[in-house]
């Protein structure tokens, strides 16, 4: 797919347009409004596909829990059923869009990796996630960033006090969930590690709050995101940080995202998948 038809549809989804003109100008690369709507088809989410572990798998147990500390907190815990002991902890912040199907994967993804995994809907409070996506992502747009903070660091605290935690607490999050994963960093001093898919990076004067060991992956293609790199990195180096920083050549912006056709890199999602359980197995140990 030409790189401008995925770039234009990146900048729909963080807000750049109103879905309208990003349709107006779909039609206008694509030629014509038929090639638009399929185009349209391979661009968007099929959650269909988002099936890469059942919720039935006969490996874990999967349920909706409250989170106390924020009224509404909800997330989608998950854990693997023949473990034996406590378990390491990770809480999974999710896209632009809410705790959809493909995030509920990448979370019983990682309780089959032996965590306890803990899918936050930062939306809950508001009412739960949609199934409409742009009303998802309308709705994300409203939340304050102290409210997202406070909210990801009650998920955290809730996972730390767990019985069946070791109360090691990491955060794996994807594009706006990457964001907010970086940004809880800097506000949590209870978190031991952090993974930022393709996530805005935190002001450079921020970073020495930062107590985590973090890994961060970026997709070459994403520019948006990149911009941030240097200054994230330098900031890091200077203030002495643990971390990682991957870039995908060739790979775009949600190349994990395996329900998404146009942007989905196997490539580089299976070897940026293999480096977060080995990173989250070693600093959550």
């Amino acid at each position: 797919m030409d790189q401008k038809i995925i770039d234009l549809y990146d900048d729909f989804t963080h807000g750049g347009m109103n879905r309208r003109s990003f349709l107006d100008r779909l039609v206008a690369l694509a030629g014509s409004t038929a090639a638009a709507t399929t185009l349209l088809s391979v661009l968007q989410n099929n959650y269909a596909q988002a099936q890469t572990i059942p919720e039935n798998d006969p490996r874990i147990s999967a349920e909706m829990v409250d989170i106390p500390g924020v009224k509404g907190l909800k997330g989608y815990l998950v854990k693997p059923k023949a473990a034996s002991g406590k378990l390491p902890a990770v809480v999974v912040i999710h896209e632009n869009r809410g705790l959809n199907p493909h995030i509920k994967d990448v979370t019983r993804r990682l309780a089959s990796e032996g965590f306890l995994a803990l899918g936050i809907d930062l939306l809950s409070p508001a009412g739960g996630t949609p199934e409409d996506e742009d009303k998802g992502r309308d709705m994300i747009g409203e939340l304050r960033q102290e409210d997202i903070n406070a909210s990801d660091k009650t998920a955290v605290a809730y996972l730390k006090g767990r019985p069946d935690s070791t109360g090691k607490v990491g955060a794996v999050g994807f594009c706006w969930g990457g964001g907010a994963v970086n940004a809880l960093a800097v506000v949590d001093p209870d978190l031991a590690a952090g993974v930022a898919y393709y996530g805005g990076q935190p002001k450079a004067e921020e970073v020495p709050k930062i107590h985590a060991a973090m890994l961060l992956h970026y997709g070459g293609l994403d520019e948006r995101v990149n911009a941030g790199i240097p200054a994230y990195e330098a900031a890091l180096k200077k203030s002495g940080k643990t971390y990682e920083i991957y870039v995908y050549e060739g790979a775009n912006h949600a190349f994990n995202n395996d329900t998404n056709a146009a942007r989905f890199n196997k490539e580089a999602s299976t070897l940026a998948w293999t480096r977060t359980v080995a990173f989250l197995k070693k600093h959550l140990a």
